[in-house]
């Protein structure tokens, strides 16, 4: 039986009612909860929550990967002409819980190359570093970098050559999105010239005067400047030549496209010969109608790329011979992670240069070694032996290429920062402060008054958000017995090839 006044219809009526009021209750719950605890999240929040957590424990919907978990578009609210920071909605700090650490991936070592972190900061390892050391390092430096409490200052002393200075302070930029709170205090001096400067004979004896620590990105045998990544990891504007990161799979998805044994069997350069004399010198192992040095070289006009909007300067449609050329230009070149990248033996013309990571490189297993006085034999010997043996051949372009997919993945260039920079700051014998000149330096200031291409590569790099790992593991410093013997190993490599062309020449000389 039904109480009065209370029909079928009625009834019903009554409890949708009902039931719509508590749905409503428990969304404006819901709602006001999440927008309070997001706060910190959204660009522009008044909320001034600095540190973020992240659990790193995975889940079979969510497989753990040293990705960012999540993302902190720029805060350009006062539109594209911003030059201030607004970063109080980013994290300065960002902790890592691992509630089941045994459910975590482990931390991985890092790539071996690493150890000459060791190796680059040792001329201060008694003395340490004054702030008299890095003013006198300012006398070539074209900025000074200083970050303090995890905001970076910079102090300009002298435009770059191109954008090389505007990337490379892009790049330290999100090292520190990447690793906020972790990177100590610091201040050094940064020279995007292209020759070292710091020359050992200077700095030996016991009189003489302690090194300026000079930040570069190459070095040779007989100077002492600390290497850094180069600014083209975050894109070369003047060349539309993009970041690594997507540049990389762009020449992955090349190699895919061009297996090793169909691409031309020969030796391919393309680039600007009239920055050095070894170019000039290499464009005499061209084919002629005289000769066939194995080689097909093409000089690059710059010009007349960009009015056909670089169309024939795609790197990954570069990947289409067997063999590709390294040579230096008026230091090291850029070209090296990408030629390596293309699963082509890597002709490498011997070197004077070293930048950060080719001392990880090893004769024979990630490239073949060139003569530098002799390099049209050289090169047709190396093509010839190629030819003749295309699994061990291609084994070693393969090597170079997984070299640089792996070991030179942007993961790692940052850890390599990182180390170098953590490193660097402990030999500081002062508190570092901020310059009376120095601005203050962001994402926001940089990438939002930026224009076209610069523009571009600066989202297309930018780090979305606190990495969901900790760095790699730093391997510790060679042993003395240990560097003697992977540098007598790599010399020995070197010998070898040599004697076998002189072997191969006499060879011919006896049987035209």
């Amino acid at each position: 039986m039904r109480e009065p006044g209370l029909g079928k219809n009625n009834m019903g009526r009554s409890s949708v009612a009902i039931l719509f009021l508590v749905l409503l209750c428990i969304g404006a719950f819901l709602t006001t909860h999440l927008l309070d605890s997001s706060s910190n999240l959204i660009p522009g929040s008044s909320r001034q929550g600095s540190t973020f957590s992240a659990k790193t424990s995975k889940t079979p919907e969510e497989p753990l990967n040293r990705s960012n978990k999540l993302e902190f578009q720029l805060n350009c609210s006062l539109g594209d002409e911003t030059r201030i920071c607004l970063g109080s909605y980013y994290p300065s700090k960002f902790m890592l819980q691992n509630p089941d650490p045994s459910s975590s991936t482990p931390q991985s070592m890092c790539p071996d190359y690493f150890r000459w972190i060791h190796e680059d900061l040792s001329p201060w390892r008694e003395t340490g570093v004054t702030e008299e050391m890095v003013r006198m390092a300012g006398r070539t430096a074209n900025f000074r970098v200083v970050v303090v409490n995890g905001t970076a200052y910079l102090e300009t002393f002298d435009r770059s050559f191109q954008t090389r200075d505007v990337f490379s302070q892009w790049g330290i930029l999100q090292l520190l999105r990447r690793y906020p709170g972790k990177i100590p205090d610091l201040d050094l001096m940064f020279d995007c010239d292209d020759s070292p400067v710091v020359r050992k004979e200077f700095h030996r004896g016991p009189d003489a005067p302690p090194p300026p620590p000079v930040f570069r990105y190459c070095k040779d045998d007989a100077t002492l400047d600390i290497v850094f990544p180069d600014w083209s990891f975050w894109g070369w504007a003047e060349i539309d030549t993009r970041p690594w990161a997507p540049l990389l799979k762009e020449m992955k998805d090349g190699n895919e496209r061009s297996k090793w044994k169909d691409r031309k069997p020969y030796a391919y350069w393309k680039g600007n010969p009239h920055v050095a004399e070894g170019r000039v010198d290499l464009l005499k192992c061209n084919v002629s109608d005289k000769e066939d040095w194995n080689a097909r070289l093409y000089v690059q006009d710059w010009n007349k790329e960009q009015e056909q909007g670089y169309k024939e300067s795609v790197l990954a449609d570069q990947c289409v011979h067997r063999y590709k050329i390294y040579i230096e230009g008026s230091a090291w070149s850029v070209s090296q992670k990408n030629i390596l990248a293309c699963d082509s033996v890597t002709l490498l013309v011997k070197p004077q240069y070293h930048e950060f990571f080719s001392r990880g490189l090893m004769p024979l297993q990630h490239y073949w070694p060139i003569r530098a006085d002799d390099k049209c034999r050289s090169i047709k010997y190396a093509v010839e032996w190629g030819n003749n043996n295309e699994k061990q051949a291609e084994e070693i372009g393969k090597a170079g290429s997984s070299f640089v997919q792996e070991e030179l993945k942007m993961d790692y260039v940052y850890d390599y920062m990182f180390h170098l920079l953590s490193q660097y700051a402990k030999l500081l014998k002062y508190k570092p402060s901020i310059p009376p000149k120095a601005i203050e330096l962001c994402s926001e200031s940089m990438a939002c008054p930026a224009q076209a291409l610069e523009k571009k590569f600066m989202m297309e790099s930018m780090v979305g958000g606190p990495s969901s790992e900790a760095p790699c593991i730093m391997p510790p410093p060679y042993d003395p017995a240990a560097l003697h013997s992977i540098l007598e190993e790599k010399q020995n490599s070197i010998q070898l090839v040599e004697e076998w062309e002189k072997q191969h020449g006499d060879g011919e000389r006896k049987h035209p």
